[in-house]
């Protein structure tokens, strides 16, 4: 091919080169991403994941909350955004803004209706999570939390292979149960072959809190996930009890740590901040 033409594959390699670099400027002002998963459903992912984002803008983190479970995006009914929907700026989806310190994408607010089911496979899907990277005008962040779908299938997959894993890691949720840890270990399996580091395991459901003696009981038994991080040589981050009001909280679409302060259970998240603030955000919130 002579010097003065380019050819069809020259320009798809420049094509992809710019593409990776508009990626690399977005993710670039993201300081640190958690990618908050688990093994299995009904282990309280998303609660924790909505919880934990709320309560590191709390802390006075600007922080970013992407829903990629994108078959199942409970994050705008979690927050009370049900009616909210995205906009575009120029190329950008525009996040939602949930307070000063805190912005949401969720595909859950790209849909018609609530009841609206998300039809989508494969390539597809690794193609929308990029977007949720790339068009996005998320700016500078603190950090990206990042509520993923149950189990090591398409989405936490294409998060790990866009992400810059120095300033990513993965938050893995478990219930004491050892069924739920059993599942859990196979996301433990999959950071380590994809060299994702994990920040550490919380332990979610530790038992149930009496609304009336403020007793704690094991209903699921206890100590599952601090013994699965032991066992792994993993953080444990902490244990959340199984609270009636993150129930309550949850089904009127209002964040627990905004409906209730002061609890015993939001002084375990502000506990789990800090250990997040000491392995990754190094910087003094004013």
């Amino acid at each position: 091919m002579g010097e003065s033409g380019c050819g069809e594959s020259g320009c798809q390699h420049s094509a992809h080169e710019q593409d990776n670099t508009m990626l690399d400027e977005k993710i670039g002002r993201i300081a640190h991403t958690f990618l908050v998963m688990s093994g299995k459903g009904g282990v309280g992912k998303s609660t924790v994941a909505v919880n934990l984002a709320i309560s590191l803008a709390m802390h006075g983190f600007k922080t970013g909350l992407l829903d990629v479970d994108l078959h199942g995006p409970s994050v705008p009914k979690m927050l009370g955004l049900s009616t909210e929907r995205h906009t575009v700026s120029g190329t950008d989806l525009v996040p939602i803004v949930v307070s000063e310190n805190l912005k949401t994408v969720s595909i859950g607010f790209m849909l018609q209706s609530d009841d609206d089911a998300v039809i989508m496979r494969g390539s597809a899907k690794a193609g929308l999570v990029r977007q949720f990277l790339e068009n996005v005008a998320w700016g500078d962040l603190d950090c990206l939390v990042v509520d993923c779908p149950p189990g090591t299938g398409d989405e936490p997959l294409s998060m790990v292979q866009l992400l810059n894993k120095e300033t990513s890691s993965a938050i893995i949720v478990t219930t004491p149960q050892q069924m739920a840890t059993i599942d859990v270990e196979k996301s433990i399996s999959f950071c380590r072959q994809l060299d994702l580091p994990i920040s550490g395991i919380i332990e979610n459901m530790s038992g149930f809190v009496c609304p009336h003696c403020h007793k704690s009981t094991d209903i699921f038994s206890s100590g599952g996930g601090q013994e699965l991080a032991q066992r792994f040589a993993a953080p444990f981050l902490g244990n959340i009890p199984l609270d009636p009001d993150v129930v309550r909280s949850g089904d009127s679409s209002r964040p627990y740590l905004e409906a209730f302060p002061g609890t015993e259970t939001s002084a375990r998240f502000d506990h789990i901040v800090e250990q997040l603030k000491s392995l990754h955000l190094n910087k003094e919130v004013v």
